[in-house]
């Protein structure tokens, strides 16, 4: 009796035919689908980058990409003036300098006590952090404007750099206290054995083995202040101070036609630094994973 059941069992079990695989339906069609919805995602950020490179290097550049019919260095040699180029883009790198290295700073100093101590209001505040990413800049500029005016800030690049510091403190405090929950305490508990103090144990233990994350967020900030043009509009009135990215705003505004071929000139110019700056981060995050192995023995 036991026999015959198991024996219909599998009949219903294993029927005559092959059964499908539920774990991988048709894994060579969905892995075809999906090589092509990449394939144009991809497409579609590439063709405005080769734009780019292309109109900067042709004497006839038009809003269409193509391959340029002569090759010039004239579109690169008329926007490199002190008060178009240089100017802004120095602006530029002591706006999102200061703003990632004062951020990156406080948000180190923030994030240690959130991740090693444990508090009563401490999910709260946490959430409290977390609503202050999401708050839109727009909705803020009224009071800041009405701030900036009360302690004379206004057309001030280091005001325009403590505000920017103040609205990226939300995110990087989450990344960081992210990252730090990751380094081990034991490392820290032997250097207070030692005689190191909370501080030191931070500066010595904690950075060392933090450095991609910190890399990670001082990009992340840098790259959001270089790229800001709301708030250095609003709040900078003289054009000596205009950063990289509303200078680029009155570019338009300075021919009766845009010249496609100097603005994408200054595009290129423009984006030079972000790649040069992932670069070196990069290089300078590579080593930091050399203590991974000190919690061991």
């Amino acid at each position: 009796m036991a026999a015959q059941t198991m024996t219909e069992t599998r009949t219903l079990v294993t029927p005559g035919r092959k059964s499908l695989s539920v774990s991988a339906p048709r894994k060579r069609a969905h892995t075809v689908t999906a090589s092509i919805i990449l394939s144009i995602i991809g497409v579609l950020f590439l063709v405005p980058l080769l734009w780019v490179v292309f109109a900067s290097f042709d004497a006839n550049a038009t809003v269409s990409m193509r391959i340029p019919e002569s090759w010039t260095l004239d579109n690169y040699t008329g926007v490199m003036t002190w008060e178009l180029t240089w100017l802004p883009l120095l602006n530029s790198v002591l706006i999102s300098l200061g703003t990632a290295v004062i951020t990156v700073l406080v948000s180190l100093l923030a994030a240690y006590p959130l991740s090693r101590y444990a508090a009563r209001y401490q999910k709260p505040f946490m959430y409290a952090i977390l609503f202050g990413t999401g708050l839109p800049i727009t909705a803020m500029m009224v009071p800041v404007y009405s701030l900036f005016v009360s302690f004379g800030l206004l057309n001030s690049t280091w005001g325009v750099i403590v505000f920017m510091s103040a609205t990226s403190l939300p995110m990087a405090i989450w990344m960081l206290k992210n990252f730090m929950d990751s380094v081990p305490i034991s490392l820290e508990e032997a250097a207070w054995v030692d005689g190191a103090s909370s501080m030191q144990a931070l500066a010595r233990i904690v950075v060392p083995l933090m450095r991609p994350g910190i890399g990670v967020v001082f990009i992340f900030v840098f790259t959001g202040a270089w790229g800001n043009f709301f708030v250095p509009f609003v709040l900078l009135f003289t054009s000596d101070r205009f950063p990289a990215a509303v200078s680029i705003f009155n570019f338009f505004g300075q021919y009766g036609t845009i010249a496609y071929g100097q603005l994408a000139a200054y595009s290129v110019l423009y984006a030079a630094p972000m790649v040069v700056l992932y670069v070196i981060v990069q290089k300078l995050s590579g080593s930091s994973f050399a203590l991974a192995g000190s919690v061991k023995g």
